[in-house]
């Protein structure tokens, strides 16, 4: 696209387009960089434009190009809120977990009915699935998730008791 042509369209259309982007993005510094960044891609010679279609072109573009900043903005938030959640947990001495393992397995030994024990241990300990569990004890799948939540109920009593 010819500099004189780009630079007409830029006089034209920047007010427009950067009111719009900053409706979407409420900031004034990143709002320019959208709109300068369509122009540059313009300068660039990414794109051929019709005369008709050259307004519904740029804001188009300005729109797409702020919900990508949007969906940006989102990601950076969410990582950073994750970062923030793993540095104020603490890690627990290692004695502390040994000793919960150790609660856990007493626990694990304990479980009644039998089936109960046998399910858990198969399950998150030899990884298997429900649908083989069901298999080769011969029962429903219901019926082994029923073991299960009674298993992890008993669990969590036992824990909850011994600490």
């Amino acid at each position: 696209m010819a500099e004189q042509k780009l630079e007409k369209l830029f006089k034209q259309h920047y007010r427009q387009m950067y009111r719009l982007a900053t409706v979407y993005l409420h900031d004034d510094a990143e709002s320019k960089d959208v709109v300068h960044d369509i122009f540059a891609r313009l300068l660039d010679g990414h794109s051929d434009l019709k005369e008709e279609t050259i307004e519904s072109y740029l804001l188009t573009s300005v729109r797409n190009r702020c919900l990508n900043v949007i969906r940006s903005r989102r990601i950076q938030e969410r990582v950073e809120k994750r970062y923030l959640l793993d540095l104020e947990t603490t890690i627990a001495p290692t004695n502390h977990l040994e000793e919960e393992l150790k609660t856990l397995h007493r626990g694990i030994e304990q479980l009644q009915p039998p089936v109960c024990r046998d399910i858990i241990v198969q399950h998150f300990r030899d990884g298997i699935t429900f649908k083989e569990i069901a298999s080769r004890l011969e029962v429903s799948e219901t019926t082994v998730y029923k073991h299960l939540r009674r298993a992890l109920s008993q669990l969590r009593q036992t824990l909850n008791c011994e600490r």
